[in-house]
């Protein structure tokens, strides 16, 4: 007789769900077993929760399908949350599976009791507590629809005796993937935002993920304006590569030639993106914001024309309405201060022979080394910087992270679910000591499941970017040290290809080793902790805090550290 959770796995394998992360449990036995009993889907087993919704997450990203995670009621789906928030910013689609304390019980304060319903709300766009068998398999129907077409986590939760209940006779849906559409804005839109870019002297894009699968669009649309781009950090993979309008990115994470062609136009187009630091847009242009969500425009600056629409579908009907003829000063000098940038960048990328190593030296050798279809993901933090800046993308490359989240320990996780959904392709986390630490254990994930990721860790022994954020303020560091094991023993220990470097000399054959070998791998390698990662403009405010943190700094008795951070920097790093 079928149950419920044969019913579930059925609808999931027809439409293409080829695995399932989690952590079994008690109230998920039905599920489980029924996953179990077919060869359709594999159950890739964690030892988080959270790891399994970051895994789930990166799984959605790289294929734009839905991916599934599950969790045993209680603190076991409850450990879900913060990959499931992560997943949900990052608008991919999701299913969380959590199963219930007995539908009977709830409402008792019953043991583990909790309410999925309630506390997955703020980090799903549907989320539903099945209550009778007779509501599946259309809540969970209705789950995985929405989850494809709002871009965004579904959770179902169910009593673990529903999910052994006799299943519905009702006659199967057509698989549920994502629907093709067209989007753009109306003719009249089109011709109010042409007339805007035609009177633009200056105009700058400024685009983001939303360009996915338009690059030869955005180009053209460059090209005729003869507007630099400036990409957001979720934009990168899609925007830099064979791109000679590219100049970097701007924001936290950016630096100086990005800032600069915002601030000097008198037209911004934002194409596809929710670039999130209002301090970083021009006062004084105009707006343009083309966005596939409506609800999204004018969120971070005020805009003169909101349109909705997809950058592929739109681009081509804006660009036959683009006349007049366009000078390139504002382009030219936008591209040769972004090659001016790009060239002290890349100079702080060299290897110099000091110790420790430098973080930037690192990434550069990373981007050079790694496969021409590399998935990267970095740990939130300073990886994502050096990232932003050195990890070379080419069209193939991926490169995934909690961007709109922010949450440490986001590599590891993502890497499994990235290498279980392509397990021939490349998978390389940029993981800090402070994130591997958080989720240490997934190092067996990697083991158990035979999964070849590659790990390199940024070893700084600190907690690096929250003490950037300290000096900039004016606070002395607190709280931020790490006193770190090495790594390099820990995963060899569990049965990982295991390296630790000190010495950079020793740096290019310890990556190609990790990259070479046939299974996980882990590369510990000790970077400068005094490594500034400054954003391309310096308020006043932040001039401030980095002079009265080095007051403070002498006065509690740790001069050596500014010391260290002049010899680490040579000064001139931080006027870059």
């Amino acid at each position: 007789m079928p149950t419920i959770a044969d019913s579930i796995v059925d609808t999931l394998a027809l439409s293409g769900v080829r695995r399932v992360y989690g952590l079994p449990g008690d109230s998920l036995n039905g599920f489980t077993d029924a996953i179990r009993t077919r060869d359709e889907i594999d159950w890739v087993h964690v030892r988080h929760e959270e790891a399994a919704a970051f895994a789930a997450g990166a799984e959605a990203a790289l294929t734009g399908e839905l991916a599934v995670c599950a969790g045993s009621c209680g603190p076991g789906n409850l450990h879900l949350i913060n990959g499931l928030f992560d997943a949900n910013r990052s608008r991919v689609p999701v299913l969380a599976i959590a199963a219930q304390i007995p539908g009977s019980e709830i409402g008792t304060t019953y043991f583990q009791e909790t309410h999925p319903q309630e506390l997955f709300r703020e980090c799903s766009v549907y989320v539903e507590l099945v209550s009778t068998a007779e509501q599946l398999p259309r809540v969970l129907e209705i789950a995985m629809r929405t989850a494809l077409e709002r871009r965004g986590v579904a959770v179902v939760i169910m009593p673990g005796e529903i999910l052994l209940a006799e299943a519905s006779k009702r006659r199967p849906s057509a698989p549920i993937v994502t629907t093709p559409r067209m989007m753009r804005p109306t003719d009249a839109q089109l011709a109010e935002a042409a007339t805007i870019l035609n009177k633009a002297k200056k105009v700058t894009i400024l685009a983001g993920a939303g360009v996915e699968g338009a690059h030869d669009e955005l180009i053209q649309l460059a090209e005729a304006l003869q507007a630099p781009i400036v990409h957001a950090m979720r934009g990168k993979e899609f925007v830099e590569y064979d791109n000679p309008y590219d100049v970097g990115m701007t924001g936290l994470l950016g630096f100086s030639s990005g800032y600069r062609a915002m601030e000097d136009c008198d037209a911004l187009l934002m194409l596809g993106t929710d670039f999130p630091y209002p301090q970083f847009f021009p006062s004084k242009a105009s707006v343009i914001q083309l966005d596939a969500r409506g609800e999204q425009i004018g969120r971070r600056t005020p805009v003169d024309l909101g349109l909705v629409g997809r950058v592929g579908d739109t681009v081509p009907a804006l660009l036959p309405l683009l006349t007049g003829k366009r000078s390139s000063h504002h382009l030219d000098a936008s591209t040769k201060h972004y090659r001016k940038a790009r060239e002290s960048l890349d100079e702080l990328a060299s290897d110099d022979g000091r110790t420790p190593i430098h973080p930037q030296y690192l990434t550069r050798l990373i981007s050079e080394l790694a496969a021409e279809d590399a998935v990267f993901l970095p740990d939130v933090g300073s990886p994502v910087v050096w990232a932003s800046r050195y990890l070379r993308m080419n069209g193939r490359r991926r490169l995934i992270g909690s961007f709109a989240h922010g949450s440490m320990a986001n590599a590891l996780p993502q890497a499994i679910g990235a290498q279980a959904a392509f397990p021939g392709r490349q998978v390389v986390a940029l993981a800090g000591d402070g994130g591997l630490a958080m989720l240490l254990g997934e190092l067996l994930t990697l083991r158990q499941n035979k999964l070849p990721v590659k790990v390199i860790v940024f070893d700084n022994s600190s907690l690096n970017f929250v003490e950037v954020e300290m000096k900039a303020a004016g606070f002395v560091n607190f709280g931020t040290e790490l006193d770190n094991p090495d790594f390099a023993a820990v995963a060899a220990a569990i049965g990982l290809h295991a390296e630790r470097v000190e010495n950079p000399a020793d740096l290019p054959g310890a990556l190609r080793a990790a990259f070479e070998h046939d299974g996980p791998a882990l590369v510990n390698v000790v970077t400068a902790r005094q490594e500034l990662s400054i954003p391309p403009t310096i308020t006043a405010a932040q001039a401030k805090g980095f002079a009265l943190y080095a007051l403070r700094t002498v006065m509690s008795g740790r001069g050596d550290e500014l010391v260290d951070l002049a010899d680490t920097n040579v000064l001139r790093r931080l006027f870059h």
